[in-house]
């Protein structure tokens, strides 16, 4: 287990030592290191500290980073729709009802699973459970991922989604009709404190979150649009369309129980733009509607579903 010794200057005091650390240690992502710190390997002055601990003037940080564990999550043969592959990146088209990475007590038929079955040489940075996984799209939602296959491609492709530099557009089925063609949801979301498995728009221990709505098509008691995500939240366009008045078609959390018939919220993340980790060339990638969304559109323009 290599050690990395640091200590702490006059400038840095104040600081909380999980972004001084990371600050310090580039080459480890910041979610990393906090659980690190959670784990008690990095220690000031030889003890175990908080996130939240204060850095003070000559401290003496001491990082121990755990040699890479066996990755023992099965590679499976499953059929995956490769948009784009190089030796640094792959993109996919994730079909919805697939969960994007292993969990305790769902070690199987994941993303991740078909990924390690379809080549072996996948990032670590995020551990074990989530190799190559450098964002990730809700289990009953289809579209495109991105997925780092070296750990140099994780870190750019993260500092690009931290920097909102990406592109990432999505298309969507909501209940009723938006009053305006287009428009921004701007409210934090957090953890919901009347149900811990859902989240929602709060001021309490949440993040900034951003979603643009541009109106495509409307139906009578529905509207078909686009979303772009400024920010990445989880579950964010199904919080902020349920937020005003509009949850997405099929939502079994978030929205109404009479709705469209489909498995699964009616959300396809359609587009995908990011700068390459090695080339800095602009790659942008298109995903088309998925079937189940393709017939929705169908029906409710032949007033199938009034």
């Amino acid at each position: 287990m290599p050690e990395i010794t640091l200590s702490v200057e006059a400038e840095d005091e104040g600081k909380r030592i999980d972004s001084w650390v990371s600050s310090q240690i580039p080459d480890e992502s910041r979610s990393r290191l906090q659980q690190l710190i959670k784990g008690g390997c990095v220690l000031v002055d030889g003890s175990a500290v908080k996130t939240s601990y204060r850095m003070k003037m000559n401290d003496q940080v001491c990082v121990r980073i755990p040699d890479p564990k066996p990755l023992n999550i099965a590679a499976e043969k499953r059929p995956l729709t490769i948009v784009y592959e190089d030796a640094s990146v792959i993109v996919v088209n994730k079909p919805r009802g697939m969960v994007v990475h292993p969990a305790p007590g769902h070690l199987s038929g994941t993303l991740v699973n078909a990924l390690l079955g379809h080549c072996h040489d996948l990032s670590g940075i995020n551990g074990v459970m989530r190799p190559g996984i450098v964002h990730r799209i809700d289990k009953e939602t289809s579209g495109l991922l991105m997925v780092a296959k070296t750990d140099a491609a994780h870190r750019s492709l993260a500092a690009q989604l931290k920097a909102k530099t990406t592109k990432r557009q999505y298309l969507a089925i909501v209940h009723g009709s938006l009053s305006h063609n287009e428009g921004t949801i701007d409210a934090p979301i957090g953890r919901s404190d009347k149900d811990r498995k859902k989240m929602a728009v709060t001021e309490k221990n949440s993040k900034s979150a951003i979603t643009h709505f541009k109106v495509l098509e409307r139906f009578e008691d529905y509207t078909y649009i686009s979303c772009r995500l400024e920010t990445g939240r989880t579950h964010q366009i199904r919080v902020h369309m349920a937020y005003i008045g509009h949850p997405l078609a099929g939502d079994p959390k978030y929205g109404p129980r009479k709705t469209l018939p489909i498995h699964g919220q009616a959300l396809h993340a359609s587009e995908l733009g990011f700068i390459h980790p090695v080339t800095n060339q602009v790659m942008l990638f298109q995903a088309p509607l998925p079937e189940d969304m393709e017939q929705l559109l169908d029906g409710l323009r032949k007033n199938r579903y009034c």
